[in-house]
């Protein structure tokens, strides 16, 4: 048996699988999130710990397995910055002082400023990470610390991104994967080394002057044994001492990972024409090459990040499911609808999507619906492909209509949105030579027909639907099967353990020529928003 786990942004979440594939049990526990101004968005390492022991022993309870059984284990988290100091405690990150409050959450946007100072110096380093940082990366939440909480940076003895917490939390070894350090932290996994001239560059010598050692100077790719459970966190956990434990991946990494290998009819899976397209909170888009294929405003190319051997480039959005959610909480009706949809044990976005999948013969002729409603759901900026983090949402065609219907209306057309920002990328894609012909879904978003049909219509792709039903908890599994030898490579895992799909796709004919002027209308609509930001900045 094999363990899997994933902290996401709100909770944490651990699976039990057999050698299969097989879900056998799943265990879920909170974590609290402190939102400030100034974007500042943190979380504690230690009540992550704890909810991740929380689910790992519900899990195992669901199951009905022994502990014995547990062969490996694997995780994956989001990519915060956590900040601990020479035992293990935390060390504060923000305004209010707290060290139980020692992580920087992903979606934190405090160090604005200082990406946009990394970003006017030209750094070599910035040709892997698209051409420009994003804040929501580690070297200029580094700075950040660096200059306005100096003995926060000064103190912290490690600095790990979440998911190589967890693992030195498990194990006590300092290893970094190469998917956090190089997808986050500007390593250059190609050439095995981090760039000193760029952190002495950008204010952070520090780093570059102690070798590195508060961020890593043992790098390994995703899957590598590093060794077992030690007896603490095997108490932790509920489990046995020495159990197996991977080197992480980032979750949407880790989503990559348990979906790219599904079975599709006709089709024998080629990981480099398909995206892994993970579309919970946030969206992210993984395409994979086998050379370094720069793709300007896209992340990346980032070598032995996600799948052994390959080249990743990782675009998508901050906001994608948070997008939708806070468009239809905008609603005049929203209040009233939220209380009908509590009643019947529902959040408001599922009601409202439940009643839009009523409003056409199929899922596809549901977007005749939307209307002139064209929604651009940029709320926090456009990750890719503009790499346009001051971005904001644009919403035409609004009239005063109120009920179920107009919110279902609003839905369609912020859903076709994220559709239409994906067809943007996979436009950019195709520009540098990535041919993609399908897209695997996964993530809490995906998770309903409606949301793939519109999505197969809007981006014009088809859009494949696993049927293992936690395929991020599935990918972290496939690290434990590959570290412990269950497996001998990820491709066998993937293999063995990746199961088949529903496939959704996209409309042709009228429907095909409608989405292609809302398309049109969608991209007019980002490019007048873009000329009135420069306008206003220069006064």
């Amino acid at each position: 048996m094999l363990i899997g786990v994933d902290v996401g942004t709100g909770s944490a979440r651990a699976g039990v699988f057999d050698a299969s594939g097989r879900l056998l049990g799943v265990g879920k526990h909170p974590v609290t999130m402190w939102q400030e101004p100034g974007e500042i968005v943190e979380q504690s390492s230690e009540q992550i710990w704890q909810a991740v022991c929380a689910a790992v022993r519900e899990a195992m309870v669901e199951a009905g397995v022994t502990p014995q059984s547990i062969r490996g284990i694997g995780f994956d988290a989001t990519c915060s910055l956590v900040a601990v100091g020479d035992r293990g405690q935390g060390i504060p990150v923000g305004p209010s002082g707290d060290p139980a409050r020692n992580v920087i959450v992903w979606m934190d946007h405090r160090a604005q400023a200082e990406a946009e100072e990394i970003n006017a110096g030209g750094h070599a380093v910035l040709d892997y990470v698209g051409g420009r940082i994003s804040p929501e990366m580690e070297t200029p939440k580094l700075l950040w610390l660096a200059r306005h909480l100096p003995d926060s940076f000064a103190g912290a003895a490690h600095f790990f991104d979440l998911s190589d917490y967890l693992t030195w939390r498990a194990t006590g070894r300092l290893a970094r994967s190469s998917c956090t350090v190089t997808c986050k932290w500007t390593y250059l996994a190609h050439e095995g080394r981090w760039d000193p001239g760029y952190f002495h560059a950008i204010g952070l010598n520090a780093l570059a002057e102690e070798g590195f050692r508060r961020i890593g100077t043992e790098v390994v790719p995703p899957g590598t044994p590093l060794g077992g459970l030690k007896a603490t966190a095997a108490a932790d956990l509920g489990l046995p001492a020495g159990v197996t434990v991977a080197a992480a991946l980032i979750d949407a990494h880790a989503g990559g990972l348990g979906t790219l290998g599904v079975i599709l009819p006709g089709s024998v899976p080629d990981p480099t024409k398909r995206l892994a397209y993970i579309f919970g909170t946030s969206a992210c888009s993984m395409a994979s090459t086998q050379g370094a294929t720069p793709v300007p405003g896209v992340w990346g190319p980032y070598f032995d990040a996600m799948l052994p051997g390959l080249w990743l480039n990782e675009g998508g959005q901050s906001a994608a499911g948070a997008a939708l959610d806070h468009l239809v909480h905008l609603h005049r009706d929203a209040p009233a609808l939220a209380a009908e949809a509590g009643a019947r044990g529902l959040s408001l976005i599922a009601h409202v999507a439940a009643h839009a999948a009523t409003l056409g013969p199929t899922l596809s002729d549901t977007i005749h619906a939307a209307a002139e409603i064209i929604v651009v759901p940029e709320f926090i900026g456009n990750r890719s492909p503009f790499a346009e983090p001051d971005a904001r949402a644009v919403i035409s065609g609004l009239g005063l209509d109120r009920g179920i219907d107009s919110l279902a209306q609003l839905y369609l057309a912020g859903l076709s949105g994220i559709g239409y920002g994906l067809r943007q990328l996979l436009d950019r894609f195709a520009d540098k030579g990535i041919g993609i012909d399908t897209i695997i879904a996964s993530g809490g978003a995906a998770q309903s027909p409606l949301s793939c049909q519109i999505l197969a219509d809007s981006a014009a792709r088809p859009v494949a639907l696993p049927a293992a039903p936690e395929p991020v908890l599935l990918g972290s599994a496939m690290l434990a099967a590959t570290a412990s030898g269950l497996y001998r490579t990820a491709a066998e895992a993937m293999a063995a353990m990746s199961g088949s799909a529903r496939v959704f796709l996209p409309a042709s004919g009228d429907l095909a020529r409608l989405h292609a002027d809302r398309y049109e209308a969608f991209s007019a609509f980002q490019r007048t928003a873009r000329v009135l930001r420069g306008k206003l900045r220069s006064r």
